[in-house]
Order: structure tokens, then sequence, then C-alpha cells
């Protein structure tokens, strides 16, 4: 058992909420065989012995091309879910901000498996969100934002 009750292997990640000069946050687009596209924030799983701070930088590089400090941790999130390779986890998930004033990204970094399942990537205006077709992840994204901005 572990401490979020369950048996599953606790998946540590570190995920990254970019925003432009406008607050449009950029999201990734997920296309997997097994189910239904969603979009989400740059990030990953932390390596082992790596810190989510680590994590954040380390991703944000890997799949943007941004070099920049993640700062501190804004939000906390624990969803259940199945990962692209398909293992049920518990996820301890821990987000950070980064502001950029380019909309230029680079997904050079990105390994074989984000090359396949990562087909799109957007810059989404905080409205779009509530009713966009396809799943966003965190549902709660744009809660965190607006409560981030009333805290800077």
């Amino acid at each position: 058992m572990n401490e979020f009750g369950n048996t599953k292997r606790i998946r540590r990640a570190a995920r990254i909420i970019v925003l432009d000069d406008a607050q449009r946050v950029l999201l990734f687009r997920f296309t997997l065989s097994d189910r239904p596209p969603f979009w989400v924030t740059a990030g990953g799983e932390c390596e082992p012995h790596e810190s989510f701070e680590e994590a954040a930088r380390r991703e944000l590089l890997e799949e943007t091309g941004i070099e920049a400090d993640p700062g501190y941790q804004i939000a906390r999130t624990t969803p259940e879910f199945i990962t692209v390779e398909g293992e049920p986890v518990q996820a301890d998930e821990r987000y950070f901000v980064v502001r950029v004033s380019s909309t230029q990204i680079s997904t050079d970094g990105h390994t074989a498996l984000e090359q396949r399942v990562m087909t799109q990537h957007r810059w989404f205006e905080l409205a779009e969100l509530g009713d966009w077709p396809e799943a966003v992840f965190p549902e709660t994204l744009a809660q965190i934002i607006t409560q981030d901005r009333g805290n800077s």
C-alpha cells in the first residue's frame, strides 16, 4: 500500500505551465491508439533521485528547447491514470510556471516515443480550456493559472 492508499506505483512528475506575454498557455496534444486525444502541459516523470525542480528544468528544455528557472511549485495534483506505455499509476505531479516572451519552441529534444505520441502543440487562451472538445489535463489548469496570477 502506498501513501495514497492504493498499490499502484507512485509516478513523481514535474509539470511546467509555460505562459506567453498574452497569458496563453502552451499545451501538447497526445494521440494514442487506446484512448481519445488529450492535451497536457510540458513535463514528465522525475528521474530517480531528481527533485521536482530539477525535473521541471530538464523536461522544459527537452520538450520545448527553453532553458529557464522553473521557480517555485505553485500546485500539486495526484491523479490516477494509465501512462502512454500502458502502466496504471498513482501520480504525484508538481506544477511550476515559466513565462516567455517568444512563442517559438523546439521539439528537437523529444524522445522517439514523444515524437510518436506528442503530435501537436498549441498556445491556448485560458477561456478556451473549459470548452475545448478534447480533454485537457489537469482539468483544473485554468484555475491553477488564475490562482497563481493572484499570488504573484
